[in-house]
């Protein structure tokens, strides 16, 4: 038996229960979960902003240990340390031929196939992005599960599995960050503190962090920001004010509100880069004029999982980490436990703190 947290129906509170999960099969492994962060993909996963088959496990940010592998597997084995690729690209598929694996149009496969049933009844469970990681244990493929590089701490490094792959590839790939170019982070979560030590260690000058809490100063301070701002109606013109007056070259939200991209567009130098890592629902429309589209000469893009191929940014994320210069402890306020991971919820939607990291 093993403890989860499940999601039986989209909207419903998190229940911590026991489930049965089978033997890994061909091309999978068993993971031990030493620790699991709490993302705002779950949120939205669990409240029907994201699509996610129920009743289901969440948990996608995760790290642990194989304890068993299925026929065909050769790229890790029973006690490697690895950790959970919640997009895991085919290899096959048109955005894979063009060395996009983070657009891989089969990566979330998985997750609408049942991986293992509720002890209580024998239902079946979905696992949430195809990891499941609100669990002692899961069962993932082969190449969901990545080797974690010597000399990083399993438990933090969780946080690799989303937040920092998302905040240092959005730097380092979608916005392609120079020395000395002046960012902008909307949004001071786990993410959007992963974003300010990616442009700290790109070598960005003014690093400006703006959230609605101020008691989120301290944490992006030390992340790396060099300034600070409560966001309000006016934070564009203040984000100029100390970029010269002209904006930054680079803003990144990591929100997924309407309000906060027109921000971080507004806030963005003329012909400089604004990228949106925030997910955002439907319902969340953004407009722009055709002239300003024009005059402007910015460029908007989307960010999906920091635009990062795992398998290859992960080894380099790692030498950061044993270096020092990136600090994943930095970005948790609060371990928790299964049973927390509703309080973790409605911190999120509260606004405060970092990420959240179930240890087991």
């Amino acid at each position: 038996m093993v403890r989860a947290a499940v999601l039986p129906a989209v909207n419903a509170p998190l229940q911590v229960a026991e489930i049965d999960l089978p033997d890994p099969g061909p091309g999978q492994v068993r993971v031990k979960l030493a620790a699991a962060g709490v993302c705002h993909s779950d949120l939205s996963l669990s409240n029907g902003t994201l699509r996610q088959p129920v009743p289901a496990v969440l948990g996608h940010e995760g790290a642990g240990t194989v304890t068993a592998a299925g026929p065909g597997v050769t790229t890790v084995a029973p006690g490697d340390r690895v950790v959970l690729n919640w997009a895991p690209s085919c290899g096959d598929c048109h955005f894979c031929g063009l060395a996009e694996p983070w657009l891989c149009a089969n990566a979330g496969a998985a997750a609408n196939a049942p991986y293992a049933t509720l002890a209580a009844d024998g239902s079946a469970l979905h696992p949430g992005l195809g990891t499941a990681a609100f669990a002692e244990e899961t069962v993932v493929a082969a190449h969901a599960a990545l080797p974690l590089p010597d000399g990083v701490p399993l438990t933090d490094a969780a946080l690799l599995g989303c937040a920092v792959l998302t905040g240092w590839g959005a730097i380092h790939h979608s916005a392609a960050v120079r020395p000395g170019e002046s960012v902008v982070v909307l949004g001071v979560g786990g993410v959007g503190l992963a974003t300010l030590q990616a442009a700290r260690i790109a070598g960005a000058g003014t690093i400006v962090a703006v959230d609605v809490s101020p008691a989120k100063e301290e944490l992006a301070r030390a992340a790396g920001a060099t300034e600070f701002l409560i966001a309000g109606e006016d934070t564009a013109k203040r984000v100029r004010r100390l970029t010269g007056g002209v904006g930054a070259d680079v803003a990144v939200e990591c929100v997924g509100r309407a309000d906060t991209i027109r921000t971080a567009w507004s806030a963005t130098r003329r012909g400089g880069r604004t990228t949106v890592v925030g997910i955002g629902g439907q319902d969340q429309q953004v407009s722009f004029s055709a002239l300003e589209l024009f005059y402007f000469g910015r460029t908007l893009s989307g960010c999906v999982y920091g635009n990062s191929d795992p398998a290859r940014d992960l080894p380099v994320v790692a030498g950061h980490v044993r270096s020092g210069a990136l600090d994943l402890s930095a970005l948790v306020t609060d371990r928790i436990g299964l049973d927390d991971i509703p309080a973790a919820f409605e911190a999120m939607v509260a606004g405060k703190g970092g990420r959240s990291l179930v240890v087991f």
